[in-house]
């Protein structure tokens, strides 16, 4: 057990020490740290003005109502009445005097019309918002031309009333759904990400150390299932530190925001969803884990040079590819009978499985039975893991093909 400390420590130690640690680390909280004040860097880098859009109204009569309605929708656009011809119009836009031209006219069914002047016509959120409030006058100007009674006009237009109400007592009202499905997202790209990051991590890991022939004296002096899994647990650990620093951090920058952090836990249901929901998320985010990391290892010790390792491990990157892919999905549609099956299918349970338990009430001999067959596979994974491990620590030269598995297996008896 002493060895199994010693290595894993040996691990964590030169990870954490390692220059890719520390710059991607670093690089993550700078983009933390950008995206949690996006809003103050934007407006750094903007002048802070609102855009100011020359308006000729050929009708006499839009304009005001126009200017009522943006005062309304948008602070950052301001409407100017130009007093003076359409050309001079242009020619202050061309001049930037103004951010735009909007022409003001009437076509031949009496309803409002407009053309947009701009020496470049890629701001199209400032288009949009124009063409929304001319719209708006265009249906008031429709329902006045029809005799419609703007009343019962808005009471036809009203959303009908929809209430949702699930006969089976058990079943997640709208808001835990709602709630659920932030958690489930979360942890559904949490996974993804760790699996496809430190998966590769101990692949190359060991591939490094084959290519540095220490390997041998390394095997030597622990058995391969205490060195595959102080490898794993100390990627893990790994994992778990920038994971940490990364969530502490953007949490510390999200609290000095009251009003954004309670947007934001209020979006993705934290704080306010059933415990059972963070249960599931870490038992299964640590069993996928083991998965896929104890695959990984297995990946990494047939080859010796870190180009072979990424391309050997491409099966694994796929898998979680795919069952991510499903998972997505089967937001939407949870109850779907592929999704049901998929997630008794060991390599995608850790993701649809907790996306089922997570948006629906399952019974709880399909959890224990999913969790039964990941643990199972994972079992299997590490005794085979192990002899190939052996064997395939032991392989050097070229190899990115999965037949040295049989090589590896061979390897491992004669050590034996």
């Amino acid at each position: 057990m002493n060895k199994f400390w010693i290595i894993l420590g040996h691990t964590y130690t030169t990870r954490i020490k390692s220059k890719t640690f520390i710059i991607t680390t670093l690089i993550t909280l700078i983009l933390i740290f950008a995206l949690t004040n996006i809003k103050t860097i934007i407006d750094v880098f903007s002048d802070g003005e609102a855009d100011q859009i020359a308006v000729i109204d050929e009708t006499n009569e839009l304009y005001k109502p126009l200017t009522e309605n943006m005062k309304q929708t948008s602070e950052e656009i301001e409407l100017t009445l130009y007093d003076g011809t359409e050309e001079e119009a242009k020619q202050a836009v061309e001049e930037e005097d103004y951010t735009a031209l909007i022409v003001l006219t009437m076509n031949e069914n009496k309803l409002p019309k407009a053309t947009y002047y701009a020496n470049s016509i890629s701001q199209s959120s400032l288009q949009t918002t124009l063409e929304q409030q001319l719209q708006q006058l265009k249906a008031m100007y429709a329902t006045e031309q029809a005799g419609v009674d703007p009343v019962a006009l808005a009471m036809i237009n009203e959303p009908v009333t929809f209430d949702t109400v699930a006969l089976d007592k058990s079943a997640k009202t709208e808001e835990e759904l709602n709630q659920a499905r932030g958690i489930v997202y979360i942890m559904l790209f949490l996974l993804y990400i760790t699996v496809i990051m430190y998966g590769n991590m101990i692949a190359t890991d060991v591939a490094t150390e084959k290519s540095s022939r220490v390997m041998e004296i390394l095997i030597s002096s622990a058995p391969p299932v205490t060195h595959m899994f102080a490898k794993i647990f100390g990627v893990a650990l790994v994992g778990l530190t920038q994971i940490a620093l990364f969530l502490g951090s953007g949490y510390a920058l999200i609290s000095a925001k009251d009003e954004a952090t309670q947007e934001l836990f209020a979006q993705f249901g934290i704080g306010s969803a059933s415990m059972s929901i963070y249960i599931y998320a870490i038992v299964f985010f640590i069993l996928g884990y083991l998965l896929y990391a104890t695959l990984a290892a297995m990946l990494g010790s047939l080859v010796s040079r870190i180009e072979d390792a990424q391309q050997l491990t491409m099966p694994m990157i796929f898998l979680i590819m795919i069952a991510f892919i499903i998972a997505m999905s089967g937001l939407a549609t949870p109850e779907a009978g592929f999704i049901k099956v998929t997630s008794f299918i060991p390599f995608f349970t850790p993701m649809i499985m907790f996306l089922r338990v997570g948006m629906l009430d399952v019974p709880i001999w399909e959890v224990a039975l999913s969790i039964g067959l990941l643990i199972g596979t994972i079992i299997i994974l590490a005794l085979l893991g192990a002899k190939v491990y052996r064997g395939g620590v032991l392989m050097y030269g070229r190899s990115s093909s999965l037949k040295d598995f049989k090589k590896a297996l061979a390897l491992s008896k004669k050590e034996k």
